[in-house]
């Protein structure tokens, strides 16, 4: 077969690329309800306290220590550091940060971490433009639409080619958050969004590494420049994202057009947003949610003789990990998630460090705990039952965990969240001020108090 003759078949793809981009243009500002309105700032909230949470992490050291090789213009904030930096290598640093503890929004029906690029390159622009508050939370809003609309046309066949759809959607939704807060025009913005489809970053083989939460951070440089070079008159395709080589038919066997113009500018996809309580991949929280379950019911470490779980085959697939060496590995593990679970009732970010991961009484509970893949089970879901040094059973089985849109994570959980993650870094007083300028950033004339109060 020759080459030629290899193309994608789809020839008559509806123009979405220019159908998105009058959608980032002329949506108008506000053009939702008020609880489309609510879940920006729940989303925005959730982002920053992961990115200043994580901004003394030895991945965000060493990236900013390779940004500083390049003497950058000290244009934004590197949150939760007293740092600054040009606005590209910010967002990058910032989506790095966002990720790093695996603890960020996810957008269920495509395992997408939308806020990471989108958050990251709007704060970095907006730092440096004198953007509103409402300009942000508007584009905020269209971002997310324009990331998850394209991994919903091409999930789940583009994840299961092994990419990481959080990267590689995620420079489209920076690089439109980014074109609607610089006022870009159709065209531009068409532009804008042809040149971020050459740039798809991320594959699974890197979970469990540094280069995971590199993948947002990258998108989020991305975008932003995408944004940046379009305003500047660069171009590209207007059908980057449909063409027959274009990003869609390429990065994809599925690409379903409909999932981009259905409700288009009515139903909106952060709607279906969602917050993690445990610091790992999503697939594993309803086994440490059945085994913090478990803890309240009387099991411990001590009376404990095994646990058998009944999952999803997508929990062992990517997170699997039986022996894990440090915290990274240890959130691609379904063993240590479970560990942490029935010894500490929680898994947040203290429960990932390396010490507790290699802790003997943890790995002693790691290594009670089986797994079997079950196709029956939904991956919201897991079946475990614990069996006692006396005989006995006792069984949980969850059928959506906690976090999750049927059992979602209040503003208080929210707040407590972040105050878990930050008082260490900026002090309680200054956490509290911070989460109410986020609850209050629509009605603030630009994004000065937010990067004021976020740094250290």
């Amino acid at each position: 077969m020759s080459r030629n003759t290899q193309v994608a078949s789809d020839q008559n793809a509806p123009s979405i690329t220019n159908i998105l981009a009058e959608y980032i243009v002329n949506h108008p500002s506000r053009g939702w309800d008020d609880d489309v309105e609510h879940e920006a700032h729940r989303t925005f909230m959730n982002w920053l306290g992961c990115a200043v949470g994580a901004s003394q992490h030895e991945a965000a050291v060493a990236a900013l220590a390779a940004v500083n090789t390049l003497q950058p213009s000290p244009q934004a904030t590197i949150l939760g550091r007293t740092e600054k930096v040009d606005i590209g290598s910010a967002a990058l640093i910032n989506g790095i940060t966002s990720h790093t503890f695996d603890f960020d929004d996810t957008h269920l029906k495509t395992i997408i971490h939308p806020a990471g690029p989108v958050c990251s390159a709007l704060v970095s622009l907006a730092e440096l433009t004198g953007a509103s508050g409402r300009q942000i939370i508007d584009s905020l809003v269209i971002g997310i639409d324009v990331s998850c609309r394209i991994g919903n046309m091409i999930y789940p066949d583009h994840y299961d080619r092994g990419w990481h759809i959080t990267g590689t959607t995620g420079v489209l939704g920076a690089a439109a958050a980014c074109a609607r807060l610089l006022g870009l025009d159709v065209k531009q913005t068409t532009m804008a969004l042809g040149i971020a489809a050459s740039q798809p970053v991320g594959l699974r083989e890197q979970f469990g590494t540094m280069t995971k939460p590199f993948h947002p951070g990258a998108a989020a440089q991305s975008g932003l420049m995408s944004a940046l070079f379009a305003k500047s008159g660069f171009t590209a395709s207007g059908r980057a994202l449909e063409a027959p080589r274009g990003f869609a038919q390429v990065i994809s066997t599925k690409y379903d057009w409909n999932e981009i113009t259905d409700q288009l500018g009515e139903r909106f996809e952060i709607s279906f947003n969602s917050y993690k309580p445990f610091a790992c991949g999503i697939v594993i929280h309803p086994s440490i949610d059945a085994c913090v379950q478990l803890r309240e019911k009387g099991v411990t470490p001590e009376n404990l003789a095994r646990i058998d779980l009944k999952v999803h085959p997508l929990v062992l697939e990517l997170t699997g990990k039986k022996e894990p060496k440090d915290g990274l590995e240890g959130k691609f593990s379904v063993y240590h998630g479970c560990a942490a679970g029935l010894i500490f009732g929680r898994a947040s970010e203290d429960e990932y460090a390396d010490e507790i991961v290699n802790r003997a009484d943890v790995v002693g509970v790691r290594n009670k705990v089986t797994a079997v893949i079950d196709n029956n089970m939904d991956e919201a879901s897991v079946d475990a039952t614990a069996t006692l040094v006396d005989g006995s059973t006792v069984h949980i089985f969850v059928e959506h965990a906690i976090g999750s849109l049927q059992r979602p994570m209040t503003g208080k959980d929210l707040e407590n969240k972040f105050h878990g993650m930050t008082d260490g870094i900026l002090g309680a007083e200054q956490t509290s001020d911070l989460i109410s300028a986020c609850w209050n950033l629509s009605k603030s004339a630009n994004i000065g108090k937010v990067t004021e109060l976020s740094k250290k």
